[in-house]
């Protein structure tokens, strides 16, 4: 099945409080998000890549110098709006579709694999890892509950998706700020969602000490080698 990933990296940043967009920004000698394509680039399902700026910064990422097929669209208002038109500038045989943030640097090839393996025979399928701290519920100024957190994962991407079953959910015509993830939207379809363990590396540079935690990761990762 031919497989396309969406690499949605249109944020501003503006939690980061940097002028340069937070996927712009230096890791070991190159942008953010140019690790975040080479991921992709070297998982063997993914046949092409489509990136997705803000208009400010779409001229910023060329579409030569790696290894598979890439295109550079400009993003809408929200994450979905941009996913959205990710989506819409797919080839039309595109049978997958990976979607991945472009602040998420440390996707493994065998996260990736495993995820599209999984979404192949389901249809949909979401990364996930575990949720490490106790959780409560509140109600006014009170704790009001403590939630089971062996039934919790935290959503990671990628999140991978037979290409007619997203159409589908976005179908649904809902890209307001609320839809953080695609899951959310193909939820409402009611289709499963089959979920991958992932790792703990693959965290979302965010906040500017994320950025602290990615350049020790990626020292530990360059000493494995």
């Amino acid at each position: 099945m031919k497989t396309t990933a969406i690499i949605v990296a249109a944020g501003s940043g503006s939690r980061f409080q940097s002028e340069t967009p937070k996927q712009f920004l230096d890791l070991a000698g190159k942008p953010i998000v140019v690790h975040t394509i080479e991921r992709f680039a070297s998982a063997p399902s993914v046949d092409s890549i489509v990136v997705v700026l803000s208009s400010e910064n779409v001229t910023r990422l060329g579409p030569g110098g790696f290894s598979k097929p890439l295109k550079v669209v400009t993003g809408g208002a929200s994450r979905a709006e941009s996913v959205l038109n990710g989506l819409n500038a797919i080839d039309a045989d595109t049978q997958i579709v990976a979607v991945h943030d472009g602040a998420r640097p440390f996707v493994s090839t065998y996260e990736i694999e495993r995820t599209i393996e999984k979404a192949k025979s389901i249809g949909a399928a979401c990364l996930v890892g575990p949720v490490t701290d106790t959780i409560k519920t509140v109600s006014g100024e009170e704790i009001s509950g403590t939630l089971d957190r062996n039934k919790l994962r935290r959503a990671l991407t990628p999140q991978v998706f037979k290409t007619e079953v997203l159409r589908r959910a976005f179908d649904l015509g809902e890209l307001s700020e609320a839809v953080t993830d695609e899951c959310y939207l193909v939820e409402k379809l009611g289709h499963p969602i089959a979920f991958v363990e992932g790792s703990s590396r693959n965290i979302k540079i965010t906040h500017n000490e994320d950025l602290l935690l990615a350049e020790a990761i990626e020292r530990e990762m360059r000493n494995e080698k």
